[in-house]
């Protein structure tokens, strides 16, 4: 299997270009981030283009609390879209999570369906997909998008075919579990899959699942993507990679 090395969350000592050289050189099929913008894209794009290693997705600002795009305030939920796809468009990231923000209620799912559709249609001319992930309540109170089930809601209630979720085995066990059945009823909405260990968020190969079992079954029934490693590595990280060859065997 391939696997992507999230560094919101590895490697968080040096800067994102330093970070992705070391990502090449732990055996990382691609990368992903969080937030790149304090660096300039040509800095970011000259060590990808060094490493050959692709930025599969990077997600709008977090901003004061996750995200803008449920907030209500359109031209901030617009404006953080917008320098999310320019800087996506400058690496040829084809990916970008779009972060809900804490708020809930009618109005909440009104601006994130509003923000949403200007998201899809500013992305469209790229090629870059737009993905939303569900966040379990533990870790992240107050979060919009909290399951799975509203998630595909979304995406049925906007139509665009541009609009996938993230499938994180981390969120969707501490939050609703069923992780394989909920996985195949789901396949054809996931534009991206995330893992880490259950309940502590640790290394994959940690924690009350069997992750190979997990990732042998996404495999089968179909998943061909990298899967993004998206762990606190509970110290520098070159020594919380004893997984990385066990599962890519897989």
């Amino acid at each position: 299997m391939l696997f992507s090395a999230n560094l919101g969350l590895l490697w968080t000592e040096h800067d994102l270009p330093t970070a992705i050289h070391a990502a090449a050189r732990a055996g990382f099929d691609a990368v992903e981030c969080h937030e790149p913008y304090a660096y300039a894209p040509d800095q970011v794009k000259a060590a990808l283009e060094a490493t050959g290693l692709p930025m599969l997705s990077l997600n709008t600002r977090r901003g004061a609390g996750f995200g803008t795009a449920a907030l209500g305030n359109a031209e901030q939920a617009q404006q953080d879209v917008v320098e999310a796809l320019r800087y996506a468009a400058a690496l040829n990231t084809k990916r970008v999570h779009v972060l809900a923000g804490l708020a809930e209620g009618a109005d909440a799912r009104q601006s994130y369906l509003d923000t949403l559709r200007f998201a899809c249609a500013q992305a469209e001319p790229h090629g870059i997909t737009l993905l939303i992930e569900p966040l379990n309540r533990h870790d992240v109170p107050g979060y919009f998008l909290k399951t799975t089930d509203q998630a595909a809601d979304i995406i049925a209630t906007l139509g665009a075919p541009n609009l996938k979720m993230i499938f994180d085995i981390y969120h969707v066990q501490a939050g609703e579990g069923d992780v394989t059945r909920r996985f195949a009823a789901l396949q054809s909405l996931i534009g991206h899959v995330q893992m880490a260990a259950v309940p502590h968020r640790g290394r994959p190969d940690e924690g009350e699942l069997d992750m190979a079992y997990i990732l042998r079954a996404l495999r089968d029934a179909g998943w061909s993507g990298p899967v993004g490693a998206e762990y606190k590595p509970g110290g520098a990280t070159e020594y919380s990679l004893g997984w990385l060859p066990r599962f890519q065997a897989l």
